[in-house]
């Protein structure tokens, strides 16, 4: 890219469009008049609703990332995928029981795994994916709830996956078996519900209800925040 050339030619969806040099691939369509209705949320890459497809001159490979973190380049041709088709199993959480033949019986396609790495080189959230596949082949569902915690559910890992597993689902149903029926109860937390039950904050809230936007507006800028 030389100096002087301050735009590039990008194709979405197969048009032609002219677009600054420098900004992300979203910043770039709305640049081309293109209005987003769904496919985007945070635009900072942490919310996982902007997945697109592309692939750059003069390279045969389909490359996917989110729209709102990967420069667009000159050349490139795109198209936006919000959501990857993927079969999702269906169960009833209370029945299931915390264990390696839970995961099997839903996802046994975790057997599959080639240990090839690439759903965590693609992970936009720079998440151990393949180590905590590789957890829940040993039924460790504690350690791949909380290596999967921050799963996105951008489904980048299983657009990439040799094997075909769809690894944020099965890290889904991990952080659910281990919330439901391992981690310790919170203790203050049946407190705070037993004193909304009885009623012990309904005037605060009722004053809240009688506040202007304004009035709430300064309320919200003035509370006390842990640095």
């Amino acid at each position: 890219m030389t100096a002087e050339k301050k735009t590039v030619s990008i194709y979405v969806m197969g048009k032609q469009s002219e677009v600054p040099y420098g900004v992300t691939i979203m910043k770039a369509m709305e640049y081309a008049g293109y209005r987003f209705i769904r496919g985007c949320g945070c635009r900072g890459g942490f919310c996982g609703a902007c997945g697109t497809v592309y692939r750059k001159p003069g390279n045969f490979r389909l490359k996917v990332g989110l729209a709102c973190a990967t420069m667009v380049e000159d050349g490139m041709h795109l198209t936006q995928i919000p959501f990857y088709p993927a079969n999702k199993a269906v169960y009833n959480l209370e029945a299931l029981e915390p264990t390696l033949g839970t995961l099997l019986k839903y996802y046994p396609e975790i057997t599959r795994c080639l240990g090839c790495n690439q759903c965590t080189r693609i992970c936009p959230q720079e998440l151990p994916v393949m180590n905590y596949i590789a957890t829940a082949q040993r039924g460790d569902i504690e350690a791949t709830a909380h290596q999967s915690f921050d799963c996105i559910m951008c489904g980048l890992c299983a657009s990439r996956c040799p094997a075909e597993i769809v690894q944020y689902n099965v890290g889904i149903l991990a952080r659910r078996l281990y919330g439901r029926h391992i981690a310790p109860r919170a203790k203050h937390l049946a407190e705070r519900v037993d004193e909304i039950r009885a009623g012990k904050f309904d005037a605060e809230l009722d004053r809240l209800m009688q506040m202007s936007k304004e009035e709430l507006q300064k309320l919200y800028n003035a509370r006390d925040i842990e640095q």
